[in-house]
């Protein structure tokens, strides 16, 4: 989500983290690690003295056990009054055990960063912290444990390239400085306000997820562990329930009584008047949270993926929405399925595209290969996966989404090789000949499930699925 307009990214004078947290209460630990002074650096040691007698805290980095909207979590909380909130080998190691906490505890770890980077009085002490960090976020999704990240301002440097960036679910706050380069570390022609070193400009650009005002932050912040959070699954892996129609109940068009032609089919599926995948999505979920770009600088509005709860469940969805799909979708909807299958959740797939992207710079951006990561990563996936055709379903662009043993499709919807008109083009026929294409390309719901494609089909107003 994005806000109607940016807000400052501080809240108060106070760290963010205690707008968040429930009673603005953290249960620390941590506060016993010492601070060492690996360099010798002069003045360090006064500097220390100082910064914890201006903010009444240890550590740059404050750890413990908190609660947000009663949901429980281990909390990694910067404070940017103290030395600009960088980190030490202090930090790192509070860091790192908090992460070890969660894991033992089963419950998700969420980051409220403000911070410059890494600190520069410990020296290259301070940068391997980059290696701790990783190697205690590693263990934590072995053990499907989610990390959470809300990127403040500033979250720069080594710890937004490290701690923050690599989180399940990542969200800014408008106006923050989040950037790798700090505003000293630029070139020198740079310019400080330039969107892509703001939280609006990584937002923009596939690496936030959410991004949202601080007002707001406690509501995400508490869906996403409320949905995330190892204790809300019960261990077992449940395959995600085919969604009924979106508007079952509801006067509506409907096809006709006997099944159309394959043309009309396809002129069905392209209407746009007909139910599109953010109604299925409404429907199906009580409360979602989103997953949002593939965290390669790309971006696809055209693939809607996230979390959701149904009746008490968590089930992860990718759903396209109409469009040609680019590589940026595709590597979305991969990594949806990757962080799925680590948190143990089934998904859901609307399938909706005419087409994978074809223009020459989506060959450029490697819409080929992202479409063979997605099939693979669907092949491979250890958590059940449930597909559904509502629309327009052609060529790979609409296969790389479909589960290969649970494939429903919608009355309204077709799956093809390719577009019949295209079809007609490759085997040099004419545009007369489309409409007799169709029907040999055997694309309508009664074809694809007498062939065994799908496994059943869903009718507008059926009170469930026909197999």
């Amino acid at each position: 989500m994005a806000p109607d307009s940016a807000e400052p990214a501080r809240f108060s004078s106070q760290p963010l983290y205690l707008h968040i947290a429930d009673g603005d209460r953290i249960a620390s630990f941590g506060d016993q690690i010492q601070t060492p002074d690996p360099s010798g650096w002069p003045g360090y040691a006064d500097h220390i003295a100082a910064a914890r007698h201006a903010t009444g805290s240890r550590h740059a980095v404050t750890t413990g056990r908190a609660t947000v909207a009663g949901q429980r979590c281990i909390l990694v909380a910067f404070d940017f009054s103290f030395l600009g909130g960088s980190v030490g080998v202090a930090e790192g190691a509070r860091i790192a055990d908090a992460f070890s906490v969660a894991v033992i505890e089963r419950v998700p770890v969420v980051t409220i960063a403000a911070t410059g980077g890494s600190r520069m009085q410990e020296g290259t002490n301070s940068l391997v912290q980059m290696q701790v960090m990783a190697a205690a976020i590693a263990a934590a999704r072995r053990a499907g444990v989610p990390h959470i990240a809300v990127a403040a301002d500033p979250t720069t440097g080594g710890i937004w390239s490290s701690l923050v960036a690599s989180a399940d679910l990542l969200i800014g706050v408008p106006g923050a400085r989040v950037s790798f380069s700090g505003s000293r570390t630029r070139p020198g022609d740079a310019d400080p306000a330039a969107e892509q070193y703001l939280a609006e400009g990584q937002w923009a650009h596939g690496s936030l997820d959410v991004l949202a005002a601080a007002a707001e932050l406690r509501g995400i912040v508490a869906t996403a562990v409320r949905l995330l959070s190892p204790r809300s699954r019960d261990g077992h892996l449940h395959r995600a329930p085919v969604p009924d129609w979106p508007d079952a109940g509801r006067t509506q068009s409907r096809l006709a009584a006997e099944p159309p032609g394959a043309w009309a089919q396809v002129q069905a599926a392209r209407n746009s008047a007909r139910v599109r995948a953010d109604r299925w999505l409404d429907r199906y979920f009580d409360e979602t949270v989103q997953i949002r770009g593939d965290r390669c600088g790309g971006l696809d509005s055209g693939v809607r993926c996230g979390f959701g709860s149904h009746r008490g469940d968590t089930i992860g969805y990718a759903a396209q929405t109409g469009t040609r799909v680019t590589a940026a979708g595709f590597r979305t909807a991969t990594r949806l399925i990757s962080l799925a299958g680590r948190l143990g959740l089934p998904v859901l797939t609307l399938i909706d595209t005419p087409g994978a992207a074809a223009a020459p710079a989506d060959e450029a951006a490697g819409v080929g290969p992202a479409i063979a990561e997605l099939l693979v990563a669907i092949a491979g996936s250890q958590v059940p996966i449930t597909s559904v055709v509502i629309g327009e379903g052609v060529s790979g662009g609409a296969l790389a989404l479909a589960s290969p043993d649970n494939l429903w499709i919608a009355e309204g919807a077709y799956l093809a090789v390719t577009a019949p008109e295209l079809a007609a083009a490759i085997l040099k026929l004419s545009d007369t000949d489309v409409p007799a294409v169709a029907g040999l390309l055997r694309l309508t719901p009664d074809d694809l499930l007498t062939r065994g494609i799908v496994r059943g089909i869903i009718r507008a107003g059926a009170d469930e699925p026909s197999c």
